[in-house]
């Protein structure tokens, strides 16, 4: 099967996640300053979501682009990980709305692992697809980022019910990671052109 339509239905859904992510941040009633005092936990929580969606999505064009062919796993995995990405929005709103609570805090935690984990699962889908003697296969290597979040959030998510700015840190350092685009894919493909 072609990846096109895997390609925009991700698109898409991504798109909406922000859509409801932004919409969840109430307008304040009032016109000074300080209303708007009020809304930072919603404001910073909000802002930490958008880059892990854009992160999300930044890294699955990446990757799509060093994929040749799709399968109905491969489909699977990418709704299991869109579905975990559509939870982005409550758990969001969730910890923004009880500033930082630690129960929302850890919750945040659990979706961001379950997302990583389902993202790690489309990886092998498209191992398994493509080969491991593929480009697919040489751009993804070890996956060391990918693990390694995997190990933050469940610390995180300790963290959360004995010190939740830990927690919130142990979110950060990961989206800091992953801020820059992987270029793995970019790499692989660049020596295979010029192969």
């Amino acid at each position: 099967m072609h990846k096109g339509r895997l390609e925009a239905f991700s698109d898409g859904v991504i798109a909406i996640i922000i859509t409801i992510m932004v919409l969840e941040m109430k307008v304040p009633h009032g016109t000074d300053l300080g209303v708007l005092a009020g809304l930072a936990p919603v404001f910073l929580s909000y802002v930490l979501s958008f880059v892990y969606v854009g992160i999300y999505w930044n890294n699955h064009h990446h990757m799509m682009q060093a994929v040749r062919h799709v399968d109905g796993a491969v489909l699977w995995a990418n709704l299991h990980l869109l579905f975990w990405l559509s939870l982005f929005p409550f758990v969001t709103g969730w910890m923004g709305e009880n500033a930082f609570a630690p129960l929302p805090v850890a919750l945040y935690g659990v979706v961001l692992f379950f997302a990583a984990l389902a993202y790690l699962l489309l990886v092998i889908a498209l191992k398994r697809r493509h080969g491991p003697e593929t480009a697919f296969a040489r751009a993804i290597g070890r996956d060391f980022k990918g693990k390694i979040s995997l190990a933050f959030y469940l610390a995180a998510i300790a963290f959360a019910f004995v010190f939740r700015w830990g927690a919130i840190a142990c979110y950060i350092a990961v989206a800091i990671v992953w801020l820059v685009p992987d270029r793995r894919f970019e790499k692989v493909l660049l020596d295979e052109e010029a192969a």
